[in-house]
């Protein structure tokens, strides 16, 4: 029987009020085991609950508690899942972590295919480390939306490429959160001479068929670091490949859309890159719903940008009233016009972003033309020149490559290139030390256009 340490109750909160405590351990609820987060929240959803904890002595304690039908009963615990992550049994061909060097700290290495954390936090999994019965609580709880990792449809292609004799129900078990409304996100990870071409259409023929629940589907390019050896042998994807990949994609946009009234299948950034051609307007994207994935990330940065350079220099064209002059948004728009004259601030991006450096200049230059604001590429020494992500770089990389230039009075560091609890890049490298080692005021920048030129304009 599973125990659940209670590290805190909140105050006044039902269970509060009944005398449990914090060091209990929850064991039934309405006499029921409790698996996870999903089934508590599921039963201390009910205006009546019986609860079995054990105390420090080990003691089994029965509580009875009545309850309103949308209060928190009040219970916290050691896990937030109140579970172990679920790891990942595949050897996909296309796995980033097996491309990992070696050293770096545990949690690199650690490979999750958790339905409950697809709905948490918006992970992709692949169905093959899963029961029936798992499928049928993902219906029954409405978890929502699962988001999966399909990289093919054809069952002996995809049993191949995940290395799992098991892999070749994808479509089975999509059919049966489509049959049950659950709303689904998919991935395609292309793999040159593997999964694209006439796969890729298949693919996506397939999974057409479940739209609009399943509501969109992304397609992203393998990435291949330096350290491959024993793994299964890959090519990089060529410009001429990356044009027929969107140019199947955009037809299959075509279509969906006449019928669907969305695009539903998207090509990410790294394709248009590669291929030199302009991304897609804001409207092809349908809300940006696989931004994570990098499928509209650039678009999206890019149209913040202009927008807050165009609101800056409405608010420096036009007249405004006095009261207008005492509220909070005339005193920042007018610092961000004034602040910090002939400022010279820089910050860097992976090779993939760099071509988007003379876009993001004009227009900062549009509203403060006294900024000198540098763009510096790192190349991604620590994985190989093959990634050429942002997210990716490594804090050694960008002090070697930076060591010695005129950075100005700031650098600026993209947040995705940060561990997202912790100062600390992908080689333990913390945001203090490389600021030491460069000699310069380091100032963590999101990935929003507007955040990005505020920080440009301004440290505060």
């Amino acid at each position: 029987m599973k125990e659940h340490l209670i590290v805190s109750v909140i105050e006044k909160s039902p269970a509060d009020i009944a005398g449990i405590k914090k060091g209990y351990k929850l064991i039934l609820l309405n006499g029921s085991e409790v698996e996870d987060i999903f089934d508590y929240e599921y039963i201390a959803e009910d205006t009546s609950l019986d609860i079995t904890v054990l105390n420090e002595e080990n003691e089994r304690l029965e509580f009875h508690i009545e309850k309103e039908e949308d209060e928190n009963l009040g219970l916290c615990f050691e896990e937030s899942l109140m579970d172990n992550y679920r790891s990942c049994t595949n050897k996909c061909i296309f796995c980033f972590i097996d491309q990992n060097p070696p050293g770096m700290r545990e949690t690199i290495y650690f490979k999750d295919d958790d339905s409950r954390l697809s709905f948490l936090q918006g992970n992709y999994i692949t169905f093959t480390n899963m029961k029936e019965e798992e499928i049928d609580r993902i219906i029954k709880f409405r978890l929502a939306p699962i988001n999966i990792s399909v990289q093919t449809t054809n069952p002996e292609l995809r049993k191949m490429m995940l290395h799992n004799r098991f892999a070749g129900t994808i479509m089975e078990r999509m059919k049966k959160l489509y049959d049950a409304e659950i709303p689904m996100n998919a991935q395609v990870v292309l793999c040159k001479g593997v999964n694209d071409g006439e796969e890729l259409y298949r693919t996506i023929t397939d999974l057409r068929q479940f739209v609009p629940i399943l509501s969109s589907l992304s397609v992203v390019p393998v990435g291949l670091s330096k350290y491959r050896d024993g793994l299964y042998p890959m090519d990089p994807f060529t410009k001429e490949d990356a044009e027929e990949v969107i140019d199947m994609i955009e037809g299959f946009q075509n279509e969906i859309y006449e019928e669907h009234g969305i695009h539903f299948v998207f090509a990410s950034d790294e394709w248009y890159i590669t291929a030199g051609r302009p991304l897609p307007e804001a409207d092809r994207y349908d809300g940006f719903k696989q931004i994570e994935n990098g499928v509209g990330s650039s678009r999206l940065f890019l149209d913040e940008l202009k927008e807050e350079v165009d609101h800056l220099i409405s608010f420096r064209d036009s007249k405004h009233s006095f009261f207008e002059r005492f509220s909070k948004e005339y005193k920042e728009d007018k610092k961000y016009l004034s602040i910090n004259k002939n400022r010279h601030v820089s910050t860097i991006v992976g090779a993939l972003s760099y071509g988007n450096r003379t876009i993001i200049s004009n227009e900062i230059k549009r509203i403060r033309p006294d900024i000198k604001f540098d763009v510096h590429r790192i190349m991604n020494d620590f994985y190989g020149h093959r990634i050429t992500v942002t997210g990716l770089l490594t804090g050694g990389d960008i002090v070697k490559q930076l060591k010695g230039k005129d950075l100005g009075e700031t650098l600026l560091i993209p947040d995705i290139c940060l561990k997202a609890d912790q100062d600390i890049f992908l080689d333990d490298m913390t945001l203090a030390e490389l600021s030491e080692a460069l000699q310069v005021k380091t100032v963590i920048v999101k990935s929003s256009g507007a955040d990005y030129l505020h920080r440009v304009i301004s440290d505060d």
